[in-house]
């Protein structure tokens, strides 16, 4: 079982992310690995590299949406394997539970599903800008289901912008920005970024106001992620940004206060 420590609820509150190694159940990524290898939409081969390189065809399918350089494998999303991969994995439900309250998340009856990056081969450089998700939730979490190197796709981060951003919107949980939001937006688009890699099994924690991208992956090989969005049975949709951005957080206000 892995758990959180005091350390990493502090690291989380002070960067909004948090990166736990070898977590993931290694039966179920090889099923989930062989679950996207096995319906790749054409011209993808699996054993032909040079057919996985974007931007791909775009497809607004909702089980397997596909644009530029990301291929959303949603279909398998709700077949209980896959949410027992990632958001109900003991470990990855123990530390959910840490940080926003025991028996206080809502039980999932999906994951977002498959998430990839295909290559980008020798398509131009591109600039790297984040953005904050529209969707009412807690905490996220990111599941590599493959290795992923540096500059390979990998979940991409803004550390500390989740403290600024948190205030640039009139609702806690929902996408109401204010006028601040575009400022901040843009000052933090000119600052660096951490590009979250790792191993198959590492997960990335990270707060829903944090800003954030899907890395370029400028790597031949294809980045293999799975997601969840925590969130908490009581959620006020209506509610404005409270003076302490923590207070929906026992776990992360107890290591603050410690």
């Amino acid at each position: 079982m892995v758990v959180l420590t005091d350390e990493d609820v502090r690291f989380f509150a002070e960067q909004g992310y948090l990166i736990k190694q070898s977590v993931l159940d290694p039966v179920l990524m090889k099923k989930a690995r062989e679950r996207m290898w096995s319906n790749m939409p054409p011209p993808m081969e699996p054993d032909k590299p040079e057919t996985w390189i974007g931007p791909l065809d775009r497809c607004d399918d909702s089980g397997s949406n596909r644009h530029g350089y990301t291929w959303k494998y949603r279909e398998p999303g709700r077949e209980d394997w896959m949410i027992r991969l990632l958001a109900t994995d003991p470990s990855v439900w123990s530390m959910a539970e840490h940080l926003l309250g025991a028996g206080a998340i809502q039980t999932p009856d999906r994951i977002r599903g498959i998430y990839c990056v295909v290559p980008e081969g020798g398509a131009p450089e591109r600039p790297t800008t984040c953005h904050v998700d529209a969707h009412p939730f807690h905490l996220g979490v990111v599941g590599y289901i493959d290795d992923v190197g540096p500059g390979s796709g990998g979940f991409t981060v803004w550390p500390g912008s989740h403290k600024t951003f948190y205030y640039d919107f009139n609702k806690q949980y929902t996408m109401d920005a204010t006028d601040q939001y575009d400022i901040d937006k843009a000052r933090f688009d000119k600052t660096p970024y951490t590009d979250c890699s790792g191993k198959a099994g590492d997960i990335v924690f990270w707060h829903h106001r944090i800003g954030h991208s899907v890395g370029h992956n400028r790597s031949m090989r294809i980045r293999q992620a799975v997601l969840y969005d925590f969130r908490k049975k009581e959620l006020n949709e209506e509610e404005r940004p409270c003076d302490d951005m923590w207070r929906d957080w026992p776990g992360v206000r107890a290591a603050l206060n410690g």
